[in-house]
């Protein structure tokens, strides 16, 4: 009976980092998606591309600031609960999208999808941490698909808008997303995946001046951390359009494909921040993530043609690699009953602040024509995150890591 029921809490275990993972690919569909169906929205509906782009803005706002009560409602209610209503909340959102006649109808189904998928993070990052005994693996391998959800949106953005027109972009995914949904609530209906109460494993509480200290510095890298990495992910397809144009001719589809292998490649080696995470002290990870961006940010200022691809994958690889620690921080600083509360808040600052990015990208660009300046502030950005990050409290104790599930 006992080794029945460990093989039950393994497979839920398995079952969980499963959707979740896929949880946390969809959550990042709906902004890469946008960045390419924009290039066909600008012409569409004469739109310049500041105005285009900034549709998004709201959206984006609302995928953070709601990541608070979304986290809130998954430590008090239901974490498992409130991943089925981010998948039905989350489709509908990207259906609504889909099927807008104009403008202000598309920000809104934008802003429907931004406000349900808020819930993932807060709650889905909190239930991976949970649920897992190797956090920084798991915390990598979740990473990852994070990484594949960009790849895969403007892969089948750029697919679907060449020949089924830009609505298809998000129909499509959004009925995926509102399946997967039905799967999962006919998973925990049968109890096949359970929701556990209290962490798979467990550290020793932070003292209260670390907490406090981690926390302070956390506001700001986290802020910087999420401009640079909204910001890039809007840059992406324009600069690939503008930049190697000689080389796509101006297919929307050829920039799509080549922002998804940016994004694959970058998401993979987010496995490796998740091994190094468990292995070394998370402070010293995060230093170093902040350190390799400064220079790679000024060199994407003004490169071109072959190079500006190798350029664009180390710049979005050594951002999205420093998420496992940057979590596994989080998760070690806060209390375990408030842990989604708290992931909410970090979301707030990555995605509601950091989600004006996408702003600041299309100011930038119509203001100079070009993105050399928006790069030198990211990279400043990067350096004021680096002077923060080396305050973070240093580690007394790093739990050997179980190994992975």
């Amino acid at each position: 009976m006992a080794r029945g029921q460990s093989e039950a809490a393994a497979r839920s275990a398995r079952l969980s980092l499963s959707f979740s993972c896929l949880g946390h690919a969809y959550s990042h569909l709906f902004g890469p998606i946008f960045s390419v169906v924009v290039l066909a929205l600008e012409p569409a509906m004469s739109l310049s591309h500041g105005e285009a782009i900034s549709l998004i803005v709201v959206g984006n706002v609302l995928y953070g600031v709601a990541a608070p009560a979304a986290g809130w409602l998954g430590d008090r209610w239901s974490t498992t609960r409130m991943v089925a209503v981010y998948f039905f909340g989350t489709g509908g959102g990207m259906l609504m999208t889909g099927l807008a006649e104009t403008p202000l109808q598309i920000a809104l189904g934008l802003a429907v999808t931004g406000l349900f998928a808020s819930i993932y993070h807060p709650v889905g990052i909190a239930w991976v941490v949970r649920n897992a005994s190797a956090r920084g693996m798991a915390l990598g391998v979740n990473g990852f698909f994070g990484g594949v959800g960009p790849a895969v949106g403007l892969l089948s953005a750029g697919l679907l808008t060449e020949f089924f027109g830009w609505r298809s972009a998000f129909i499509v995914p959004g009925a995926l997303v509102v399946a997967t949904g039905l799967a999962f609530v006919l998973l925990t209906t049968r109890r096949v995946i359970v929701e556990l109460s209290e962490d798979r494993r467990s550290d020793p509480p932070a003292s209260r001046d670390d907490a406090v200290r981690a926390f302070a510095v956390l506001g700001l890298t986290l802020v910087c951390s999420g401009l640079i990495y909204q910001a890039t992910q809007a840059t992406l397809p324009k600069m690939f359009s503008v930049r190697l144009d000689d080389l796509l001719s101006g297919s929307v589809f050829g920039v799509s494909l080549v922002v998804a292998v940016v994004y694959l490649l970058a998401g993979g080696l987010q496995v490796i921040g998740g091994y190094l995470a468990d292995r070394f002290a998370l402070k010293n990870v995060y230093v170093v993530c902040f350190l390799l961006q400064v220079p790679i940010l000024v060199l994407a200022a003004n490169v071109g043609g072959g190079p500006l691809i190798a350029v664009a994958i180390l710049m979005v690889a050594v951002n999205v690699g420093s998420l496992p620690a940057e979590n596994g921080l989080v998760a070690r600083y806060a209390p375990s009953k408030w842990r989604g509360f708290v992931f909410g808040m970090k979301f707030i600052l990555a995605f509601g602040i950091g989600g004006l990015g996408w702003l600041l990208e299309g100011k930038m660009y119509d203001l100079t024509g070009g993105f050399t300046w928006l790069f030198v502030i990211l990279a400043s950005l990067a350096a004021v995150a680096l002077a923060a990050a080396v305050l973070l409290p240093s580690e007394r104790h790093r739990p050997v890591a179980a190994p992975a599930e």
